[in-house]
């Protein structure tokens, strides 16, 4: 049995630790109330833009646009294929990183031809080790997600896709579906497909769209994916900080558990100490009286 001395440093220590889980903790939930309120903030304008191109889609269902080609000639197994992979910048949120990386190889071992992006330091990280190719430009942090970020984002993607170096683009990241509960989400951004944008009910008032809608539509459509991205950066971080969160207070329950135990050994280490200290006090005293 460890003597008193060792087991008070223990459990000093975990109290150390527990400080940290739930200042942790604690910090968590600030960042993931604060990225949700910026999301809300900009919800209703990125609503509007997808209820205006629905409005172009429904009056022009004819019109060309780049953004919506499917490429279909080219065949699945050689379409040049574009993965956004959302993880976080450290570890600590249990398997949070893990399930997307898990995902992510999945998808990937589907296509000859994968272009990778990795937003978060340990995604990147973990893909260098593998000896993955990855876009070395692509260099986002996790934290703090801005529509600035999200814009720069959306404009290296809608390049490539234009100029032919992407027939696909899809982003890999985790949703917070409830506080307890989270879901890897595999979505296809580019192209973008006509039926996503059917969500009106029929009936609407004439409208003019200046110079032509296929003008507005290139302008609409970058801000959209730069929305569109934005509100995914946010659902990744606020999933992270859930993951966190979770893990932090699974940590501090643990510890609390290992404090009652080690209380107990604690009490009993004393007990035989002071029992131990009696009973030499007690045969002191007899061997003088003889």
């Amino acid at each position: 049995m460890a003597n008193i001395r060792e087991i008070h440093s223990r459990m000093k220590s975990i109290k150390d630790i527990m400080k940290i889980t739930n200042a942790m903790y604690l910090i968590s939930s600030s960042k993931l109330k604060k990225a949700r309120k910026s999301l809300l903030a900009t919800q209703p304008y990125f609503e509007g833009l997808q209820s205006t191109i629905h409005d172009i889609l429904i009056r022009t269902p004819h019109m060309h646009q780049v953004f919506f080609e499917r490429r279909e000639e080219i065949k699945p197994g050689f379409r040049k294929e574009g993965y956004i992979v959302i993880t976080a910048d450290k570890g600590l949120a249990g398997a949070y990183n893990h399930n997307v990386i898990k995902r992510a190889e999945e998808e990937m071992q589907k296509s000859k031809k994968n272009f990778l992006f990795v937003i978060g330091q340990v995604g990147r990280q973990y893909f260098l080790r593998k000896g993955v190719e990855i876009e070395c430009e692509f260099l986002y942090t996790a934290q703090n997600p801005t529509l600035y970020r999200a814009q720069l984002i959306s404009e290296t993607i809608i390049e490539m896709f234009e100029k032919g170096e992407l027939d696909d683009v899809y982003v890999i990241f985790n949703k917070m579906i409830t506080p307890m509960k989270s879901e890897v989400q595999f979505r296809r951004i580019l192209p973008l497909e006509r039926r996503k944008f059917d969500r009106r009910k029929e009936g609407y008032q004439h409208a003019i769209f200046e110079p032509s809608p296929e003008e507005v539509m290139n302008k609409l459509v970058p801000n959209y994916l730069k929305g569109y991205i934005f509100g995914v950066l946010v659902e990744a971080f606020s999933s992270e900080q859930n993951a966190r969160m979770t893990a932090m207070e699974a940590a501090t329950s643990s510890a609390k558990d290992m404090l009652r135990e080690l209380d107990l050994q604690y009490n009993r280490a004393r007990q035989a100490s002071i029992t131990q200290e009696i009973t030499e006090i007690v045969s002191g005293a007899k061997s003088l009286k003889k």
